[in-house]
């Protein structure tokens, strides 16, 4: 099975097979940050696409911070599980109550950028969604509804591994799924695709989004 020295060779990877398919004009990559970056911006740079973020961040439940019924992305969506709203008996004022929280911690991920997010809208664009790899899948599912929502061309989901069962939810969900590393083994971690892991540091993000913008 592939293992990636870093997130960069990740991205030279997805780029290969990404630039055997057809774009009728210049993408637009998007990157789940932090650690979607550095992986993202080899496919940018190779494409010659544009490079943006959208951030994802949970609804948090109620009294457990550490699960979610929803999400809500930088370009306004809000994305409910409906079945869990239901069973957990959340009201409007609930919903309304997480939705202005999160709203708040996506406004201080944008403001770690200083700037640099939201400068591509989707619409009209053939949009490569991108990560450093997928656990339960459900971040970029809730990207691609977002993004969806925007009215893109088509939306390519770009990532170098993943469980078997996030990358069957996720490709039902895009126009296409491209994951070379995709494992059936019950445990896993991203972690364990590449042998240089660390967690992406703001300062880096930012500087990889900065040489997009010059």
């Amino acid at each position: 099975m592939i293992e990636y020295d870093d997130r960069a060779e990740a991205g030279m990877h997805l780029l290969g097979e990404l630039e055997s398919m057809e774009f009728e004009s210049k993408p637009l990559v998007l990157a789940i940050p932090n650690g979607g970056l550095p992986v993202a911006s080899e496919i940018a740079r190779g494409l010659g696409a544009d490079l943006d973020v959208i951030i994802v961040r949970k609804l948090q439940i109620p009294g457990n911070p550490e699960a979610g019924f929803g999400a809500l992305t930088s370009f306004g969506s809000v994305i409910l599980n409906d079945i869990l709203v239901r069973q957990m008996a959340l009201n409007k004022s609930d919903i309304e109550a997480a939705v202005d929280k999160t709203e708040s911690q996506i406004e201080r991920r944008r403001n770690a950028f200083g700037g640099l997010v939201g400068k591509h809208n989707p619409k009209n664009r053939e949009v490569i969604l991108v990560d450093d790899g997928l656990a339960s899948g459900y971040t970029m599912l809730a990207a691609i509804e977002s993004v969806s929502r925007e009215n893109p061309r088509r939306v390519i989901v770009a990532v170098p591994t993943s469980p078997g069962s996030a990358a069957s939810r996720v490709e039902r969900a895009a126009d296409a799924l491209i994951c070379p590393r995709v494992e059936t083994r019950r445990v896993f971690a991203v972690a364990n695709a590449y042998a240089n892991w660390y967690d992406v540091p703001d300062k880096e993000a930012k500087e990889i989004l900065g040489q997009f913008r010059s």
